[in-house]
């Protein structure tokens, strides 16, 4: 259902199955039956609330987590009301489930002058210096992810047009203009400081000291 109809990414299916790991023994426990017994009419709408309530009220969890964890569970149901109609009404109970509002934290920022003592503080005399000072520029200028920047492929940065190209949540690329000091400076580091990578990445842009892609 993840993968082959939604598409979903390996991440996705992770976060997922890690949700189906915590509910599943606890609807048992709460049925008193064993796991392997559990049936789909054991999943409905109390069952999950029950559940969600347990999330922040014994493992401390917060609203966003236990947003998240509700977000697979309806994955399921919506999955159940496409492939088994006569289960509809179970599924549409769960699908009704409110998201839990969140209060968001206000994002903290760093000054351009900040951002400099932050460059200026890498020892480019160090084997891996130019890639950690090109990996901290290429954050500021991009905006992106460190994720994203750590599965950065070769062929992701055009050096004539200075654009990079950045697969990001959902499996979706955007491409975007970075600074012309960081497109030379990513050129610099190709030609010059990046190591030759092991086969498992040999197209990874970013590579550690053994040759293996970041983390």
């Amino acid at each position: 259902w993840l993968s082959g109809i939604k598409g979903a990414s390996l991440n996705t299916s992770k976060t997922y199955r890690e949700a189906f790991s915590l509910l599943l023994p606890f609807v048992a426990r709460r049925a008193k039956v064993d796991t392997q017994s559990l049936t789909v009419e054991h999943l409905n709408r109390e069952a999950v609330l029950a559940f969600l309530a347990f999330l922040e009220k014994e493992r401390g969890v917060s609203a966003r987590t236990r947003n998240c964890r509700l977000a697979a569970i309806k994955s399921f149901a919506a999955m159940l009301r496409l492939m088994h109609p006569e289960k509809k009404r179970i599924a549409d109970a769960i699908l009704d489930i409110p998201q839990k509002r969140e209060t968001k934290k206000p994002i903290g920022w760093l000054y351009p002058d900040e951002v400099a003592e932050i460059l200026k503080a890498v020892d480019l005399k160090r084997p891996l210096g130019f890639r950690d000072w090109c990996v901290l520029q290429l954050l500021y200028d991009s905006g992106a992810r460190a994720s994203e920047i750590a599965t950065l492929n070769l062929d992701s940065f055009d050096s004539r047009d200075k654009t990079l190209s950045i697969l990001g949540k959902g499996a979706r690329f955007r491409q975007i203009e970075i600074e012309d000091c960081t497109a030379e400076a990513l050129c610099v580091y190709v030609d010059r400081h990046r190591k030759s990578p092991k086969p498992t990445c040999p197209s990874r842009l970013f590579v550690s000291q053994r040759g293996a892609e970041l983390t």
